[in-house]
């Protein structure tokens, strides 16, 4: 039941399910970004099979040609376990997506693994071949976001902006909403402006709309960006995005981790666990 309650947020177990999915979400104009969940391994074994199932990925998208790249987490390609295993097969899924003209995004996670994250993503960017194939995310609401934003359009780096998923201490993060909503359209404005393509990664209609204002403001075409959702959430949103003629990409979550994705996304936002209560014995 849990299974079937969570097809909402999550595509399904295998590559397959996922790569179905993502067909139907180009088919809406919409391109794609696809993520194995889960984080944290505990050994090299796993972490290889997590690179595996990235490269099959990876393989599939450009033999299908579907409108599609990939997010990945460090702690899943065993940043934990061996640093420089959790590099070298970032390093290989990098190449191989360059091969391709395809992207990488490594996505963000807790604050312990901020600096360790942007690291890495330099490294990979500066490497021969890799420049535009790899890209970052960032949190608007860690008080270090700016200077970071800054640091990485100085070098090109495509930036994922979302506002931040993590529990952080007062020290490390905003903790008021209005705090974080001003400067996610602080970072959002040096993002457009930097001649750098970017995704505007949001559900807040209120930061879409301050979005299309400061594009429209500055004369920035809408092919300059794109906004970013998840799979599931305000696909009425997405689909109007669409017609108004902005790109729009699509997180598209798979695998056997799908549990505490699946809670995570109930929880923050009654309307989704509203949506699945309603639908449950349909």
């Amino acid at each position: 039941m849990g299974q079937r309650m969570s097809r909402r947020f999550v595509a399904g177990m295998s590559v397959e399910d996922c790569l179905v999915a993502a067909k139907e979400v180009n088919d809406l104009g919409m391109s794609v970004s696809v993520d194995n969940l889960g984080e944290n391994v505990t050994n090299a074994e796993e972490a290889k099979h997590s690179a595996a199932l990235y490269s099959e990925m990876l393989c599939q998208v450009h033999k299908r040609k579907l409108n599609a790249n990939v997010s990945l987490k460090l702690t899943h390609m065993g940043l934990d376990v061996d640093p420089a295993l959790a590099f070298d097969i970032t390093t290989g899924l990098v190449h191989q997506a360059a091969r391709i003209n395809n992207f990488v995004r490594v996505d963000m996670e807790g604050s312990p693994y901020t600096q360790k994250t942007l690291d890495f993503v330099q490294q990979l960017h500066r490497e021969n071949g890799n420049a535009g194939h790899v890209g970052a995310v960032i949190q608007a609401y860690l008080r270090r976001s700016e200077s970071d934003v800054r640091n990485l359009v100085a070098q090109g780096i495509r930036i994922r902006l979302c506002k931040g998923a993590y529990k952080e201490s007062e020290e490390i993060a905003f903790q008021d909403k209005a705090e974080v909503d001003a400067n996610y359209v602080s970072l959002m404005k040096i993002l457009l402006k930097s001649g750098v393509y970017h995704g505007i990664a949001t559900h807040d209609e209120r930061m879409i709309q301050a979005t299309k204002d400061f594009a429209r403001q500055e004369k920035i075409p809408s092919s300059a960006f794109e906004f970013q959702m998840l799979y599931g959430i305000r696909r009425d949103l997405q689909q109007q995005l669409v017609r108004e003629g902005y790109g729009m990409r699509v997180y598209i979550p798979f695998g056997t981790e799908w549990y505490p994705y699946f809670m995570r996304r109930l929880a923050e936002r009654p309307a989704n666990a509203m949506f699945v209560l309603k639908n449950l014995l349909k």
